[in-house]
């Protein structure tokens, strides 16, 4: 069992928890993940590895409720603890070696973007961090962004923080503004990566993304996290979760995304339903 020392609702709809995971602190890298179960009843979920420290044994997790155990893991609070809780798992990011890097998250994505922009900081690269939300409303982890980079662009659909429009709008300025990025980090929906990915490919920009494609067991034996890299197999869990994105083929990753959306959404409402109806387990 793995203790839940910290909550923090970051937004309506996102959690930030640190868990008590002392081994999987000592290893744990940029870029990787681990897998939990919340209890004997739920599934096995993905969470990037939000932050870590080594000296207090602890993992920082987010994430976004928008499923049936994300859901779950959102009923937990301080004191309760994580069935399983297993990792770090996947490739830790390669980081070192560049000059100027501009890293990029949308949305629920900048949970996974920080730690890397964090890293790159660390290494005495200069970072630039351009950040997307649909509203100010739903602005998360500012604070943690700006002390992980040398600047910080947050744009919004709308408009309602000052900077409307899209990350790439941002992400294209800097660039025509001679920013001389050496290398971009795009992590959050698949259309937004790969519309990064179109924009820096004119630019020769080396650019990597993060890919989190259904998951079961986090060892490579299910195949269940497949996609294809420059005409390859390649398994997200493995082989990744970072790859190349002028190299993966977004359209069939982005069709794989939505195979079980049905179900998923059948088992949000169910247990929205039982939780209405004051029942302990999905």
């Amino acid at each position: 069992m793995y203790s839940i020392l910290e909550k923090r609702r970051l937004n309506d709809s996102m959690t930030s928890m640190v868990v008590e995971a002392p081994f999987i602190a000592q290893k744990a890298k940029a870029g990787q993940f681990i897998i939990l179960r919340v209890n004997e009843f739920g599934e096995r979920i993905p969470l990037t590895i939000a932050d870590y420290d080594r000296v207090k044994g602890t993992i920082t997790i987010i994430f976004q409720k928008v499923g049936k155990t994300t859901l779950m893991l959102d009923q937990l609070n301080e004191g309760d603890a994580i069935l399983d809780f297993i990792g770090p798992l996947g490739m830790p990011s390669e980081l070192e070696g560049y000059k100027k890097a501009a890293v990029i998250g949308g949305g629920a994505g900048c949970a996974i973007a920080y730690p890397q922009a964090k890293a790159l900081h660390q290494l005495g690269t200069s970072v630039d961090m351009i950040a997307g939300f649909r509203n100010r409303e739903i602005i998360i982890l500012e604070d943690e962004m700006r002390s992980a980079s040398d600047r910080l662009v947050i744009m919004t659909d709308d408009g309602s923080n000052g900077n409307k429009g899209f990350v790439t709008d941002a992400l294209q300025k800097r660039i025509e503004e001679g920013a001389g990025y050496d290398l971009v980090i795009a992590i959050g929906p698949l259309v937004m990566m790969r519309a990064v990915c179109n924009l820096t490919k004119k630019y020769g920009i080396k650019t990597i993304i993060s890919m989190n494609p259904i998951m079961i067991d986090g060892t490579g034996m299910c195949g269940g996290c497949r996609l294809t890299v420059d005409g390859e197999t390649k398994f997200a869990c493995v082989d990744g979760p970072d790859f190349d994105g002028h190299k993966v083929d977004f359209d069939e990753a982005i069709l794989r995304s939505r195979t079980y959306k049905k179900q998923e959404d059948e088992a949000t409402r169910e247990y929205h339903c039982r939780l209405m109806g004051g029942a302990d387990h999905a």
